[in-house]
């Protein structure tokens, strides 16, 4: 079967199968799916196309719906199309608003697009272009530019959820330069595509990969010999985030989109199992928050075995628009939500039925100890839903406005687990189930922050027979190194550190004084406020209010450093006001 006849037939295809799109007059010599509800004469918003050579479905077509793509010019296979083909799309689905191409960044995509783009304008559309170069395998010095890889289709759902809400033309062209600026992505082969009507190649060879593999079958950086699926992962996020090419800006502590993309011969079971690895490792190993994970087919090289991974640095507006609906028939659905960090999961085959009962369950009759406890939690998540809406003023200011909801979320979940299955006797495992609590409802940067400050305090105690307040403040001391480590924040970064550090060596102060235990708690979380309020002096160096200019910094104290202080400082008169009670008892 030749090229073109094959092309030709995969949209006869896709046509049928999807009701909401069409091929435009001309098929098959000109090759463009669009809407069927667009009509370029009436259409009131932007116009959103792309498209390229053929073979690497879904891409472009699957991604033509209301919310992604307007439209997509198809090329034969690995051959870009004609300009005669890019200029009838603009013409077909272009209206008083304006068009954006985005264009992957191969020479004769750039061109065609180009000329097109130019011709356009003649004829008086309003036309703008978006390259798209996310490679990450080749050093910056080999070749003219990254070649336009998966990302592309993350910044195709930016830009088409932009237009459909109405943006003007200048501003869905901002926001999908921004995506296509922050997006990387590394692709490893296991085999080399085979083109139609040519026999199978055994470029690559039994036994070994290829990392960087083009999807078209250019050479990659380096072919190594097959390696489990951890040390591939591992190997393409390092590549993506080195810090030596710098090609995307992703550092500790921001917050990131990972997509895990099928290259056309690849299982699903196999990219869920690169998807399983590639989250904890961005997590625990590079301090990242993930907020969305996108695995399946997305861009395809024929046949080709193997898989792409792309990071993008996230943001609000972009999860909006990532998460905005899209008919598009081959993005995914389901993917909205944050990804906790998972760690000390028990092992029930291990550790039997009867330990998984005790976790599920609270105690049937609580301990001085444990009424001290739930008074100390209840308190302070309160404490955290009364401030929701100061603390996301602060935020407003200095950061993305949600650091209150996302501690009510958070403390919201606290109260409704801790009646149901908190361990209060024991209070290592309450710790951890806060912690649990924490990584089902709480997303970004804060949320796996706090899992880990809970994990490593509860890693500290879980081996004390009896838990005092010295190893209490021992396993604050360790939470807060957890939390400095893996966050990449330390005292006055303008952090919730800038609150938990000076509580820490106040309680320490006091205890190795000799003082009363709850006496010295009360006056660390008097230093807590105290370090909290200073944030307002400190030039932020971690975290989103790193990019806020320092004039606007000391209007606001740091929100996140303010809510540690908050539920610190009520925990800590709770314990004083409980234990009043209990001997008056």
């Amino acid at each position: 079967m030749e090229n073109a006849d094959v092309v030709t037939e995969c949209i006869e295809g896709m046509v049928d199968t999807y009701p909401g799109l069409q091929y435009l007059d001309g098929f098959p010599n000109i090759k463009v799916v669009l809407r069927a509800d667009v009509s370029g004469s009436t259409y009131d918003k932007v116009a959103v196309i792309s498209g390229g050579g053929s073979g690497h479905e879904p891409a472009h077509a699957g991604y033509v719906g209301e919310g992604m793509l307007t439209a997509a010019v198809c090329g034969d296979i690995f051959t870009s199309p004609p300009i005669d083909s890019i200029l009838a799309a603009i013409r077909a689905v272009t209206g008083p608003m304006g068009c954006l191409l985005i264009v992957k960044n191969y020479t004769g995509d750039r061109l065609n697009f180009g000329l097109a783009a130019e011709e356009a304008k003649a004829e008086g559309y309003l036309v703008e272009m978006v390259i798209v170069g996310d490679d990450c395998a080749l050093p910056p010095a080999r070749g003219v530019g990254r070649r336009g890889l998966a990302g592309t289709i993350l910044v195709h759902k930016v830009a088409g959820a932009a237009a459909a809400a109405g943006l003007s033309l200048a501003d869905v062209t901002a926001e999908a330069k921004h995506a296509s600026e922050v997006v990387g992505t590394m692709g490893v082969a296991f085999s080399v595509c085979t083109l139609p009507g040519h026999f199978p190649s055994d470029h690559i060879g039994p036994g070994l990969m290829e990392l960087g593999l083009g999807i078209h079958g250019e050479p990659g950086a380096d072919v190594a010999d097959l390696q489990p699926a951890d040390v591939v992962v591992s190997h393409v996020l390092k590549q993506i985030l080195s810090t030596e090419t710098q090609y995307v800006p992703i550092r500790r502590g921001n917050r990131v989109v990972l997509m895990i993309n099928g290259l056309g011969a690849t299982t699903v079971m196999e990219l869920m199992i690169a998807s399983g690895k590639a989250v904890p490792l961005l997590q625990l190993e590079h301090g990242l928050a993930v907020d969305r994970v996108y695995t399946g087919v997305f861009m395809t090289s024929l046949d080709m075995a193997g898989f792409s991974i792309s990071l993008m640095r996230a943001d609000h507006i972009i999860l909006q628009r990532l998460d905005a609906p899209t008919k598009a028939p081959s993005w995914p659905v389901g993917t909205e939500g944050t990804y906790g960090i998972k760690l000390n999961m028990f092992n029930y085959s291990k550790f039997g039925a009867e330990i998984n009962t005790q976790l599920l369950s609270q105690p049937q009759e609580l301990s001085e100890q444990g009424r001290i406890i739930e008074a100390a939690i209840e308190a302070a998540a309160n404490a955290l839903i009364n401030s929701r809406h100061q603390l996301n003023e602060w935020d407003h200011k200095v950061g993305d406005g949600d650091c209150g909801t996302t501690m009510f979320r958070g403390a919201t979940a606290v109260l409704e687990d801790m009646k149901k299955c908190y361990p209060l006797n024991d209070v290592a495992r309450t710790i951890n189930e806060i912690g649990t609590s924490i990584r089902r409802v709480m997303g970004g940067t804060s949320g796996i922050l706090y899992e880990i400050l809970c994990k490593a305090a509860y890693t500290n105690l879980k081996g004390s027979p009896e838990v005092t307040s010295k190893h209490l403040a021992k396993a604050l001391e360790a939470a807060i190194a957890a939390v400095s480590k893996y966050g990449g924040a330390s005292s006055g970064h303008r952090t919730m550190l800038d609150a938990l550090i000076p509580a820490a060596a106040a309680l320490n102060e006091g205890l190795d004084a000799g003082d009363d235990p709850v006496t010295s708690f009360v006056l660390s979380a008097e230093a807590a406020w105290r370090g909290a309020e200073l944030t307002k002096n400190m030039q932020a160096q971690a975290g989103r209010s790193s990019y806020v200019p320092a004039e606007i910094l000391v209007s606001a104290p740091d929100p996140g450093a303010m809510a540690a202080a908050t539920w610190y400082r009520a925990a800590a008169l709770a314990v004083e006001s409980k234990l009043r009670l209990i001997q008056i008892e």
